[in-house]
């Protein structure tokens, strides 16, 4: 019977494991360290290259002292074990430093150079002990296989695509399963625990009798291949043709070094542009970044398998079967601009109208269409590699390593590069031209080296094609980075390293437009973006300091400052967002940006708050699009902990909502944890729209009623005149309130959200899937009035302990709200003769002859007016 050392199955099994465990860590790291340093481009990319510098460190060191192990199997398990055991130090590091970073940040002063330096400190206490040891688990396996299997390429290759296929499947669990399963910090124990399963079966291997004797019989036989292959390189013939076995030796130089570096460097960059163009056609949701994420882990998987089955071909010249990688590689990179546009059919939404599971398999289709045959190719490289490094004289453990660390670097650079440098400054089509580039220059350089007899001709050629490359961004029509609607005119682009961010012009509106479909407002909302300022700050008794989570165009921030405001900070995560509405709103931002109580940050608005040590009479969190990857942090109890403990005495947390985005059950969710939180939630609306309705749940520091007479103060300053009738303002202004949420207890069984558990996070992809194919319904029109209505009827105005101090008549005002909009739902659905009802009863109970309209709401209400 063989032993276990002798079974290779057992051991890649233990790979694939190790593998999956990596990748859960990666990514839920990768989250945690967005929460605490903030969800910002330039955060995830610095935790990604202090993990990938681990990584490559590890590789190297481990790979240096692999064959210094008496067992290289058992060390493997120690490494596997010592990394869960650091691992696990992250439960308790992370919490010191959430009660630590607001302090840190506050000594470096906000510097720059001393915040990224404070975030590196963090980060790197967080991930480099636990990716140092990853990064030597590669090398130690395949110091044992290759130990005992014959074949550097061969085992080598096969070990990285099951390791790599491992990860494809950990990315998969880590974004889809495990979060809703078994919760973030279960999912992260689950991955220490395979670890710790990993490495303790290594170790148990290494304890079979028959190890010694497996050891001493392959030492006996590699000798044996020792001497075939001396007499096999005495006796080739080099001018043959080609480059056989016997000349690998001149390919342990520079020129691998190069390619391990570079096909590092262009790969991860090609990765990040794809990850920056499927940003523009999909949902962006938690679920979309996953998928793209495994499809090219699998890519990168298959293509190591291609390599592996390369290697067993002793015929094929090496450096040939190089180069044409390499030419592949820049055909990829160079066709990838107008492989994006025909497989998403220029830029459109894919997927649209598709219910969950049938969208999920569009996604699946369309980013396996135009990534996999390409990943293959550049996935192929790095792996084939190990066949020019066959002959090297260093034991297969300090190859891999060498090998690991070069490329590792090269993908750091490489990604970062990409992210922060050429998108920016060449957009993502000159981009992958760039990184075409690249593959030809490399395969220039290996045909310079490996094909004497072609390279007068053939490098020339290489050069001269690199060279031209780019000019096919002039040359050919380019596809534009953004799909223009037909009633729209485009004002303004910029591919920055966080997003693609236009201005257009629609129907004589500005609107914002962040990668390609999502709109972030404009000058056609003017009164609903001005009134989620306008409504939280009339209803604060004296709102002195105000911060924003989100900016947009500016219009909502720009509104505070008509109020007697000491101090507004904006925090707004795209810093290509900032400066659209700098450039194209500023007439209608009223001197946002331009006032110096005003200070605006290109940061996330949670880490702002977070990290703040400042005190605010009101904190307002924008409208943002609740299924996009990372809002739901916005929603979670410990977000709302920390803004409760920002807020003044008597302050006022604002959290709008667009209920046409959001089911009942996200809605109940976020209510329901801000009660959790909040003494008292109340629910105002932004506007009186039936078909795209906002509204404010708004939580208290300290449950106090509604101080009417600053409420009537604060209108006549809105309004600019103080002689104003004192019933007309606060009618005016009462008919946006909705109802007391806390008293009504409707929201009481909503699913609370967690940062372990982030319900809204993992569900509105899901039921903004639904609602598209008309599974579900959103918050509007019927919907919202019945939401409405049931918050009146659980605690009417009179028992409404918020209320207490209006008059019977200023109660009357709420009603009258309720009212004006079943009238506005029932316009839209044609219903006028219904809908004549709640007009007589709003004109009852309040002090108005005519219905209010404002300019969204005169379609809405047409024909009414004078009646």
């Amino acid at each position: 019977m063989p032993s276990p050392l002798q079974r290779p199955a057992l051991l890649y099994a233990l790979f694939f494991v190790s593998g999956f465990a990596a990748l859960v860590y990666q990514v839920l790291w990768v989250r945690e360290l967005g929460l605490l340093l903030g969800g910002t481009a330039q955060a995830a990319a610095l935790a990604i290259a202090i993990f990938f510098s681990g990584i490559a460190l590890g590789g190297w060191f481990w790979g240096r002292l692999s064959h210094r192990f008496s067992s290289a199997l058992r060390m493997f398990g120690v490494v596997e074990i010592l990394v869960a055991v650091t691992a696990l130090s992250h439960f308790f590091l992370l919490d010191a430093y959430h009660a630590l970073y607001p302090w840190a940040y506050a000594w470096v002063g906000g510097a720059p150079v001393a915040e990224l330096a404070l975030k590196a400190a963090i980060a790197v206490t967080l991930l480099f002990p636990p990716a140092f040891l990853m990064g030597g688990t590669l090398p130690l396996m395949a110091q044992h296989m290759v130990s005992v299997r014959q074949g550097l390429a061969r085992t080598g290759t096969a070990l990285y695509a099951v390791n790599t296929a491992g990860s494809a499947s950990g990315a998969l669990a880590a974004g889809f399963v495990l979060p809703n399963w078994l919760g973030f910090s279960q999912a992260y124990l689950l991955a220490v625990g395979l670890d710790l399963f990993v490495g303790a079966m290594a170790i148990l291997l290494t304890l079979v009798g028959v190890q010694q004797r497996a050891a001493a019989a392959e030492a006996k036989r590699s000798r044996k291949r020792a001497r075939r292959a001396k007499q096999a390189r005495n006796s080739t013939n080099h001018g043959s043709g080609g480059a056989g076995d016997g000349q690998a030796v001149a390919w342990s130089g520079t020129t691998i070094w190069l390619v391990a570096f570079f096909s590092g460097f262009a790969t991860l960059a090609v990765e990040v542009v794809w990850t920056r163009l499927f940003a523009q056609v999909l949902q962006n949701s938690v679920y979309t970044y996953a998928l793209v994420l495994t499809l090219f882990l699998i890519a990168l998987s298959i293509g190591a398998a291609v390599a592996r089955a390369l290697t067993s071909n002793r015929q094929w010249p090496p450096e040939r079967v190089l180069l044409v990688l390499l030419l592949g590689g820049a055909l990829a990179a160079a066709s990838a601009p107008w492989a994006f546009q025909l497989g998403t059919a220029g830029l459109d939404y894919v997927g649209a109208g598709l219910g969950w599971w049938a969208y999920i398999g569009a996604v699946s289709i369309t980013a396996a269409a135009i990534m996999l045959l390409p990943g293959v190719v550049l996935g192929t490289v790095l792996p084939y590699l190990l066949r020019m490094l066959e002959h090297r004289r260093a034991h297969a453990g300090d190859t891999l390593g060498r090998l690991v660390m070069v490329n590792t670097v090269g993908a750091v650079l490489g990604a970062l590069a990409a992210g922060f440098v050429f998108i920016a400054w060449l957009g993502t089509g000159l981009t992958l031209l760039v990184l075409g580039t690249v593959y030809l220059l490399l395969a220039a350089r290996v045909g310079w080296e490996g094909e004497p007899r072609y390279a007068r001709v053939l490098v020339p050629a290489l050069v001269v094609a690199a060279a031209a490359l780019p000019a096919l961004q002039i040359l050919l029509p380019h596809p534009v980075p953004l799909r223009e609607a037909h009633d729209e005119s485009l004002i303004a682009m910029e591919e920055g390293a966080h997003a693609t961010v236009a201005v257009v012009e629609r129907d004589g509106h500005r609107l914002i437009r962040v990668n390609n479909h999502y709109v972030l407002g404009g000058t056609g909302a003017l009164e609903a973006e001005r009134n989620q300022t306008s409504i939280p700050l009339a209803i604060h008794p004296e709102p002195r300091r105000v911060f924003y989570l989100g900016m947009g165009t500016g219009i909502t921030a720009g509104a505070s400052l008509q109020f007697p405001v000491e101090q507004v900070v904006v925090c707004e995560i795209l810093p290509e967002v900032v400066r659209a509405a700098r450039d194209h709103f500023e007439p209608w931002a009223n001197g946002l940006f331009d006032d110096e109580r005003v200070t605006i940050h290109a940061e996330d608005g949670r880490n702002c708050l977070a990290r703040s040590s400042d005190q605010y009479d009101v904190i307002i969190s924008d409208l943002f699009t609740p299924w996009k990857a990372g809002t739901g942090n916005l929603y979670t109890r410990e977000h709302y902990q920390t803004a409760l403990s920002r807020l003044q005495p008597g302050g006022q947390y604002v959290q709008w909502i667009p209920l046409y985005q959001v089911s009942k059950h996200e809605l109940a969710s976020i209510a329901r944890t801000m009660e959790s939180v909040f003494p008292q939630v109340l629910v105002w609306r932004g506007d009186l729209l039936p078909d795209q309705p906002i509204i404010a749940l708004v939580g208290q520091e300290r449950a106090a009623p509604l101080d009417i007479d600053r409420l009537i103060d604060h209108g006549r300053l809105l309004a600019e005149d103080e002689r104003l009738d004192r019933p007309l303002i606060a009618a005016s202004l009462l008919r946006f309130y909705a109802g007391n949420a806390s008293a009504s207890g409707l929201f009481a069984n909503g699913v609370l959200n967690t940062d372990n558990r982030p319900f809204v996070e993992y569900q509105a992809p899901r039921t903004q899937r639904k609602a598209q194919a008309g599974e579900v319904e959103w918050m509007t029109l019927h919907n919202a009035a019945e939401l409405y209505e049931s918050l009146l009827q659980q605690t009417g105005p009179a028992e409404d302990p918020y209320l207490a101090g209006l008059s019977a008549e200023q109660q009357n005002y709420v009603v009258a709200g309720r009212s004006y909009y079943h009238a506005a739902v029932l316009a839209r659905l044609g219903r006028h003769d219904l809908g004549q009802h709640f007009i007589e009863d709003f004109l009852q109970r309040t002090p108005f002859q005519v219905m209010p309209q404002s300019e969204q709401q005169a379609d809405t209400l047409s024909g009414w007016e004078g009646e």
